[in-house]
């Protein structure tokens, strides 16, 4: 038995909307015209601290007993991660620890500061920061909140995909990122739930694509380094809960170089202006670098997170200057340059 099943998504469920509205599905004219096919977007980067995640966050903190939760809660991030579990902790007035890689994202670094929690900076990346959390956390007592081996994230963030069998109810396909899994493994969960005909395709970095190679091969493999300016996919060693959650229920994975990344993330802000991170862009990436084997299908990308590290953009834009212009396809909506899924 996998160890989250629906019943905890639908657990999750109130808790998460007691705290945030459904995020947009829009099929954006202009994507669906350059793929040839209906492409949506599900914009997580609309939530309040700009990612996914916080989904996750909510439903752990409110789920975890008070004497549990008294120490503090403890976490390691290159920024998502650690906003969502900022988040809720003040919401729930408990304190909050983050601890992030040296020379992360300042903006994410700020952002968390902002909302209330400690920030610490330790090694030289994620896992090096996750090493030193829980050597904290261990010390100081508290809660310590693993990215991806734990049960309420994960069903915290299968509400996400929840959401798009509301507005889509047959997608045919759905592109998540990996980092280290729990967006696509909830995604997994819902759908296997909801349409098993729809198959689940996680997206990871090719610089750092340790869970991909140990979902393809069965063998657990981790990496020197994490190769790619997407740090919300910028890890080295697998988690165990996902892997096994992938392994079960996720269809494929395809890999994504940086360049296609920022390609993706220079066509979404041209036709939707909005703003994708690394990791944000990962799903438009693989249907543009895939877009034969996904002809006829209703695609829905997820749209991760928006937290740029505003230096990245003049690559972006540079990149994007580099794009052979496409002869758009006959699939542009009647009105509008975009619509929401009905």
């Amino acid at each position: 038995m996998l160890s989250v099943t629906i019943e905890d998504v639908r657990s999750a469920l109130p808790r998460v909307r007691s705290a945030l509205p459904p995020t947009p599905l829009w099929n954006w004219a202009a994507l669906s015209d350059l793929l040839g096919f209906p492409f949506y977007l599900k914009h997580e980067n609309h939530q309040p601290v700009g990612a996914f995640k916080v989904r996750g966050g909510i439903n752990l903190v409110e789920a975890t007993a008070p004497a549990e939760r008294a120490g503090g809660i403890w976490g390691a991030s290159t920024g998502n991660h650690g906003q969502s579990l900022a988040f809720a902790a003040r919401r729930a007035g408990v304190p909050c620890t983050i601890v992030v890689p040296h020379g992360n994202n300042p903006d994410k670094n700020e952002a968390i500061v902002r909302l209330g929690a400690t920030l610490v900076e330790a090694g030289h990346d994620f896992d090096a920061a996750r090493e030193r959390v829980e050597e904290l956390a261990r010390r100081e007592g508290g809660r310590y909140v693993h990215s991806a081996n734990e049960p309420l994230l994960i069903a915290g963030v299968a509400t996400m995909a929840w959401e798009v069998f509301e507005q889509l109810p047959e997608p045919d396909v759905i592109l998540v990122p990996i980092g280290l899994g729990s967006g696509v493994c909830g995604t997994c969960l819902v759908a296997h739930h909801r349409r098993q005909h729809t198959r689940v395709i996680g997206v990871q970095a090719r610089g750092a694509a340790a869970v991909a190679h140990t979902w393809k091969t069965g063998r657990w493999q981790t990496g020197a380094a994490a190769d790619t300016w997407a740090e919300g996919m910028a890890t080295r060693v697998p988690a165990e809960m996902t892997m096994e959650i992938m392994r079960s229920l996720m269809d494929d994975v395809i890999l994504v170089d940086d360049e296609q990344l920022r390609q993706a993330a220079y066509l979404i802000l041209k036709h939707t202006h909005n703003l994708a991170e690394g990791a944000g862009a990962a799903a438009l990436a693989a249907a543009l670098a895939e877009r034969e084997r996904f002809a006829g299908c209703q695609v829905v990308g997820i749209l991760s997170g928006g937290n740029l590290n505003l230096a990245e953009l003049p690559a972006i834009l540079a990149c994007g200057q580099r794009i052979v212009p496409q002869s758009p396809a006959a699939q542009r909506p009647e009105q509008g340059d975009s619509h929401p899924a009905d």
